[in-house]
């Protein structure tokens, strides 16, 4: 029995660690994704998930315009359907948006029409506030397979990762914590993963308003940009590093450029 005991132990710990090894955003196995920009640039990408979610949404927002900074905004389309006028203020301010599926789902336990579905409908919804089609979209918890990038790629769109290890905000740690991680990590192209919703749930008063809360990342943005920038980077949206990296036109929050 203690030997089968082991045994079992080292399997659940063989397949964590495929699990961690293949769902790593860095990890290429299954396709060709962004994780970073140039090396050789002093450029970051500031990005967030899983909105719009007012008040915190906008209150991020608000710190981008003051420090005159744009973002990327991958969002969930039953989010913006509930709050698009968030997201017609994310692309007026000159922040790009990605799409992040529908309703926030592991995307490798969707057939190929599921996927398609996900993903469409979530633009529609996009297009909807912005009168804009983005082409860059990141899957919910970096989870993909072979399916998930072919699919996604056929719609057009270039699949986003991120280079600096996740901060864990969704554990509500204070704004100086979730800084200091991030910090830790940044380098020249790095991109930054930040949260400004919850798996796009729509809060009200069946919704614990601590599901929704993004407070501390509302102060985090503001201690990132601002040591950041003293350190001589300059932030970019993922449209434009990802011209940096391939030269190629690619459509932007407030541009008209395919």
């Amino acid at each position: 029995m203690a030997r089968g005991i082991v045994a079992l132990v080292l399997l659940a710990a063989g397949i964590f660690a495929a699990y961690e090894v293949v769902e790593n955003p860095a990890n290429q196995l299954f396709g060709k994704t962004l994780v970073s920009g140039p090396a050789d640039r002093r450029v970051v990408a500031l990005t967030y998930d899983d909105g719009p979610n007012p008040p915190y949404t906008d209150q991020i927002l608000e710190v981008l315009r003051a420090e005159h900074v744009r973002a990327t905004f991958f969002v969930v389309g039953r989010a913006v359907e509930a709050y698009p006028g968030v997201v017609q203020r994310e692309a007026a301010g000159g922040n790009a948006i990605g799409n992040h599926t529908w309703s926030h789902g592991h995307l490798v336990l969707y057939d190929a029409g599921g996927l398609r579905r996900t993903l469409e409908r979530t633009d529609a919804a996009i297009y909807a506030a912005t009168k804009q089609h983005t082409r860059i979209m990141r899957p919910p918890f970096g989870s993909r397979d072979w399916l998930v990038l072919d699919e996604v790629r056929k719609l057009g769109y270039t699949p986003v990762m991120w280079s600096v290890p996740l901060a864990n905000d969704w554990e509500y740690p204070p704004a100086h914590v979730i800084a200091s991680r991030v910090l830790h990590y940044a380098r020249d192209g790095a991109i930054i993963a930040l949260h400004d919703g919850n798996r796009g749930i729509i809060c009200g008063a069946r919704v614990s308003p601590r599901t929704c809360d993004r407070s501390a990342d509302v102060e985090a943005t503001r201690l990132i940009v601002e040591t950041l920038k003293r350190e001589g980077y300059r932030f970019v949206t993922i449209p434009e590093l990802l011209r940096m990296e391939n030269g190629s036109p690619i459509r932007t929050a407030g541009r008209a450029a395919e």
